[in-house]
């Protein structure tokens, strides 16, 4: 047996070189080259470098080293003061100042037994570090990896990437910096399913134990997978102080539920579930909720069910399904904590199937067949719904097809039944063709159109009176417009300036339409998108009789580079050449000469203001009608500042303001108050504040939130979130709150690091 020692030096057990020679006769060398080790049990020769003070060992055995050493392989190394490499074994032994490099991963400790080929081994009195595998496709941004570290008393490695420790810390937290850590009993990391496991478990904030679980399971890195979600605190004034503990199945790739049962302490027990699904033909998802007994109301059973499904069927067909239902009126005012959820009265339940193709070569068409009915909620008194008719069923065919006798052919077809349990029921047949003629320049463009359309109404038996109706009426109206342009220049910068007036014009015979039920058409309200429009009537029960101009004029301030628009005005009006002669039911007819004047104003005024304006008035009585004025102020994202009026005469007038604003040291200030004027009362309101806790490894939000779910009647709800990066959200979750209430709102991002400044970093 020869003996090796060697200072400072790396050996290759590779026979045919010099060194391997010189090494198997004991030679000392003073240089510092590198050795080379190839253990003979691996199957490709990976080379193990070996580093450091002082070498000595056994040929085919045991190398030991002292001093310095660093030994490496690829994607891993050792260093430590001593180490004994068994080569057969491919095992490495080391102690007093121990780190061993995994690839992204790094362990510092005391002592440590590692196989270089199978990973695993265990390591004493250890911090670690852990780092997600870099994104080779420059796809995702580099600050939004999330490390984790911490300490352990004993690390087992099992493998690559696979790692449990022993009354262990772990926090996302940077170096010096534990504002919270998980503290567990056993702790296994699985980094290939991107999964940790935490058993006597503890999540302490600032120190203070906030949180216990005997098992907590959560993602590395946010990814999908089962297990109990963190639970959400939260107070409402109609269930009072509530508790939802939820459990996410992360099922497969494509399907996940989560089964979320809520403790209301004013209630009882809700059970929510949820389950999603994603097919390359169909998606969905389907929710179910029950409160078996609501002590609130005596006992009662109180549920929901909301399904959607979309599926794509072969030959250009689709088929989509929308079912809602709710047990009473209330449960949405009396459940929800959002009041675009809460505001809801009708609930479809509908089912759609349709085709879209190609006709003719060139031209287009789409057919749906759709069934529909609808549950309306009565929820407050004093402002009573009408419900709506249901259509069962509705067949609708739309076809398109360019170049028919040198002009485009279009045509919407129709047939509906309308039942109502309380209302006139019939049936209606519509068929609408019409050819355009678009002539158009750079510059300019005239459209004349000329079209009919055909109506056959067959009325049930009823008492108002009504009986079956035809309905013929030709349609006549040109589009023209003509585009001016100048270069200008605003604030230093170069713009394209616009000037573009528009002139429609629409002929429309009377027919007495009087004696025809209405059944889904109503007043249309009058803005920039309805009046260029043929029907100032929404539906198809009523077509206005028209001989009518109208006339606008649109200029747009458009960047000269890109062509991106930074500014747009415009000025419309409708004048009426005859008196109006069709109308609904309860609607006076229109006695003046002329419709109101819109005027609209919306882009960049100045650097970060935008604004958007627009007013309705009457030239007829010279006033506002209708005023809708706001604006926006934000200089950087997380700084934005809203403000805006609304006032309709007679009827509404409503200020509202809302901002998210960064106020020092951390925190960022939150509010909105929508308040109605007329009224003397809030309809809306919200103050919070977040606090970005400057290590960029957690975020605390605290929101209270206040909404008026009927007349007099409102609901106030308080959320308190803790969002700890890359393990859990403890608390109540306010972030779709926020985002509804403040236009503009971003997300603080808890994982990335402030700027020196103070700054934070937004999703």
């Amino acid at each position: 047996m020869h003996k090796l020692e060697i200072t400072r030096i790396s050996l290759a057990v590779l026979c045919a070189l010099p060194l391997c020679a010189g090494a198997q006769q004991g030679l000392k060398l003073k240089s510092q080259p590198t050795l080379i080790l190839i253990p003979p049990s691996v199957k490709e020769e990976v080379p193990v470098f070996l580093e450091a003070d002082r070498v000595q060992g056994h040929n085919d055995k045991e190398t030991e080293a002292e001093g310095g050493v660093r030994l490496r392989k690829r994607g891993q190394a050792v260093y430590a003061d001593r180490l004994r490499y068994d080569k057969p074994r491919d095992e490495v032994t080391a102690e007093g100042g121990v780190r061993i490099e995994q690839r992204t991963d790094v362990m510092e400790g005391a002592r440590l037994k590692f196989n270089l080929e199978t990973e695993r081994g265990f390591m004493d009195n250890l911090n670690y570090t852990l780092h997600k595998t870099p994104d080779l496709s420059g796809q995702r941004p580099a600050f939004r990896d999330t490390d984790g570290r911490g300490t352990a008393e004993h690390l087992l490695f099992e493998g690559p990437g696979q790692y449990r420790a022993q009354r262990a810390q772990y926090t996302t937290c940077g170096p010096g910096r534990d504002d919270w850590y998980v503290r567990a009993g056993e702790l296994s990391i699985d980094k290939n399913r991107d999964i940790g496991t935490a058993r006597d478990a503890s999540i302490v904030f600032q120190g203070v134990p906030i949180f216990y679980s005997p098992y907590l399971s959560f993602s590395l890195h946010q990814e999908r997978k089962s297990g109990f979600l963190t639970p959400h605190y939260g107070n409402t004034t109609k269930g009072g102080a509530e508790l939802t503990v939820p459990f996410y199945w992360n099922i497969a790739p494509n399907r996940d539920a989560t089964i979320s049962p809520r403790v209301m302490s004013k209630r009882g027990t809700l059970l929510n579930t949820e389950f999603r699904y994603l097919e390359p033909t169909y998606l969905g998802e389907a929710r179910f909720e029950i409160l078996p007994d609501d002590n609130e109301r005596n006992g009662k059973e109180r549920h929901a069910y909301f399904i959607r499904h979309n599926h794509t069927l072969p030959g250009g067909w689709y088929g989509a399904l929308n079912l809602q239902r709710v047990s009473d009126d209330t449960y949405f005012t009396d459940l929800s904590t959002q009041i675009a959820v809460a505001s809801q009265v009708l609930l479809p339940r509908e089912g759609t199937l349709g085709r879209n193709g190609i006709w003719g070569g060139n031209g287009t068409y789409g057919f749906s067949a759709l069934v529909q009915r609808w549950q309306t909620l009565q929820a407050d008194p004093l402002v009573p719904v009408t419900a709506p008719y249901d259509r069962v069923p509705q067949l609708t065919l739309n076809a398109s097809r360019p170049d028919v006798l040198r002009s485009d052919f279009d045509f919407q077809g129709q047939y509906v039944g309308f039942d109502h349990p309380t209302l006139v029921n019939g049936r209606r047949a519509l068929a609408y063709p019409s050819l355009s003629l678009p002539l158009q320049t750079a510059y300019a463009h005239l459209t004349p159109k000329l079209g009919v359309n055909l109506t056959r109404y067959s009325i049930d038996p009823n008492t108002a009176g009504f009986t079956d109706r035809n309905r013929t009426l030709p349609v006549f109206s040109t589009d023209a417009g003509v585009v001016f342009e100048r270069q200008t220049a605003f604030g230093g910068a170069s713009l394209v300036q616009t000037l573009e007036p528009r002139l429609y014009y629409l002929y429309i015979p009377f027919r007495d339409q009087s004696r025809i039920p209405v059944f889904d058409s109503g007043q249309q309200d009058i803005n920039f998108a309805t009046i260029y429009s043929e029907n100032q009537f929404a539906g198809w029960d009523r077509i206005n009789d028209a001989n009518q101009v109208t006339l606008g004029v649109t200029s747009r301030f458009l960047q000269s580079d890109s062509g991106a628009e930074r500014l747009r005005v415009g000025v419309a009006q409708r004048f009426y050449f005859d008196t109006q002669r069709v109308t609904l039911p309860g609607v006076p007819l229109r006695t003046s000469t002329s419709s109101d004047l819109l005027a609209a104003l919306s882009g960049t005024v100045v650097r970060d203001w935008t604004v958007e304006a627009g007013a309705q008035y009457s030239t007829t009585s010279s006033q506002i009608q209708r005023l809708n004025v706001g604006t926006r102020y934000q200089p950087a994202p997380g700084k934005v500042l809203n403000l805006s009026y609304r006032e309709t005469l007679n009827s509404i007038r409503q200020t509202d303001v809302s901002t998210q604003w960064p106020v020092g040291r951390g925190w960022t200030g939150l509010a909105r108050w929508n308040y109605s004027l007329r009224e003397q009362r809030t309809l809306e309101g919200l103050v919070g504040a977040e606090y970005n806790g400057g290590c960029g490894c957690w975020v605390l939000r605290v929101v209270a939130h206040r909404f008026a779910t009927a007349t007099q009647q409102a609901s106030t709800t308080f959320f308190v979130q803790l969002e700890l990066n890359g393990v859990s959200r403890v608390g109540s979750n306010p972030l779709e709150t926020l985002k509804r209430n403040i236009g503009g709102y971003v997300r603080l991002d808890p994982r990335a690091r402030q700027e020196e400044q103070g700054t934070p970093y937004y999703y």
